[in-house]
């Protein structure tokens, strides 16, 4: 008892708080529905949280620097059509590019906003937020608005929507991707400085730390996350389309600050963001099964209106209650 006692005590108070909740959705969705605890429902939603997984993998470099990622959205469609786009211009050769050439142009976007804020010192919401803009109107510029091709390569499918002795492969993507970002936090001199610049910029310059490659470098990291989602979940529904990634700008920001991650930089662990995908999934197939009543359908028109409301008022929450905190340490 005491040993189960000591590794609780280890757990940060949010990321237990946060796999609390998990239990809690996993018992009211049994409530409602008697197939919501079986093992085929509870893979197939592992699986579509991959996908978001993925993505908040890199988010939560950029939170822990005290930065935000507001260009996901059109990082992950861009990447995903560009993967598309080459498959369909550069035939064989292109089938086989098509991936990495996807990753390298999320990565590239990344480090460009990283170079942004960190040798242009333009705040990153402002930054990020102007490339996606970027990235929208290249797309629909390049494309005509459509998708350069309507299907997706085989290994793309492979990636998105294929199992292995039953197991997703989109989920042991995101296991390795987490893996990853484990190693680099908790076993290189990189993860060190990225804790040490999120707690003070100055402080980590003035020990010696690369503050700007810290930043592009989390940054690159970020964008490639977002543009390997991109490339799954375009394996996974078959193809690339307009405005695929806008789903997950907001959940993907809410699960590492539900995990616990410190929304102002410098304190977190991968543990949480895990606890805070898997909330944020059941959440979503909460929200989708359960029926509204009509008063409450008429304020909300559309299931994605409501969960909106709860990503920003979930990330609105975080910032009070961390705001708050550094007033009573200050």
């Amino acid at each position: 008892m005491s040993a189960v006692l000591r590794v609780f005590g280890r757990i940060d108070r949010p990321v237990l708080l946060a796999f609390a909740c998990v239990v809690a959705l996993l018992l009211g969705g049994s409530l409602y529905t008697s197939s919501f605890l079986s093992p085929d429902y509870l893979l197939k939603q592992l699986q579509l949280g991959a996908f978001l997984g993925v993505i908040a993998s890199g988010v939560m470099l950029v939170i822990l620097l005290g930065h935000i990622d507001l260009s996901i959205p059109w990082v992950l469609t861009s990447a995903a059509m560009i993967s598309t786009a080459v498959a369909g211009w550069w035939g064989d050769a292109g089938t086989l590019l098509a991936i990495p050439v996807g990753l390298l142009w999320g990565a590239a976007i990344g480090a460009i906003n990283g170079f942004g804020v960190a040798f242009l010192r333009v705040p990153s919401m402002i930054f990020t937020l102007g490339v996606n803009a970027v990235l929208q109107g290249l797309m629909v510029i390049l494309t005509g608005g459509a998708a350069p091709q309507d299907y997706a390569t085989d290994a793309m499918r492979w990636l998105g929507s294929g199992a292995s002795l039953g197991v997703p492969h989109s989920l042991m993507v995101w296991a390795v991707v987490g893996a990853l970002i484990v190693f680099v936090l908790k076993r290189t001199g990189f993860g060190r400085s990225i804790f040490a610049f999120g707690n003070s910029e100055a402080a980590a310059y003035l020990s010696g730390v690369n503050t700007r490659a810290v930043v592009v470098g989390c940054f690159a990291i970020a964008g490639g996350c977002s543009a390997l989602a991109g490339v799954m979940l375009a394996g996974y529904g078959t193809k690339a389309a307009q405005a695929m990634g806008d789903p997950y700008l907001l959940p993907s920001i809410a699960a590492v600050v539900l995990g616990g991650t410190y929304i102002l930089g410098g304190r977190g662990s991968y543990l949480g963001t895990i606890a805070g995908v898997i909330l944020i999934t059941l959440l979503q197939s909460i929200l989708r099964i359960v029926q509204l009543p009509d008063s409450w359908r008429a304020i909300f028109e559309a299931p994605e209106s409501l969960r909106e409301i709860v990503y920003g008022a979930v990330i609105i929450g975080m910032m009070l209650l961390y705001g708050r905190q550094q007033a009573k340490r200050g």
